[in-house]
């Protein structure tokens, strides 16, 4: 599978971004997809992921103010953030696994290139 994320950009504090990441090839409900995000001198984090039922894990950083979802027919994941913070500036990468989701990178299959995505007034 290709992945490839967008929706990245310029935003403001307590401002609001909807992050896409579009697969081709095989149809994404087979996969569970993870976005996780590379901060500058920073490692790579999961911020969130959803597994092929659905069920959904968030980092406690961005907890409450994201959402994951997914749109199996058109082959999409989105995560949707709000109230950004000038410490969710990273570039935002999404990523696929074949069993189940996992907040180490390292268990991720695929992966797309990032979108970044700048907290700033």
């Amino acid at each position: 599978v290709q992945l490839q994320a967008s929706g990245g950009g310029l935003v403001q504090p307590r401002g609001s971004l909807r992050l896409s990441c579009a697969a081709s090839g095989p149809s994404l409900d087979i996969f569970a997809i993870g976005w996780f995000r590379q901060g500058p001198g920073k490692e790579r984090e999961e911020v969130s992921c959803i597994n092929m039922g659905g069920t959904t894990d968030y980092a406690d950083s961005v907890k409450g103010r994201s959402t994951i979802s997914r749109d199996n027919v058109n082959n999409m994941v989105y995560l949707q953030m709000s109230n950004m913070k000038p410490e969710d500036t990273a570039v935002y990468y999404c990523a696929a696994a074949r069993l189940v989701c996992s907040a180490n990178a390292k268990m991720m299959d695929y992966w797309g290139k990032g979108t970044l995505v700048t907290v700033s007034s």
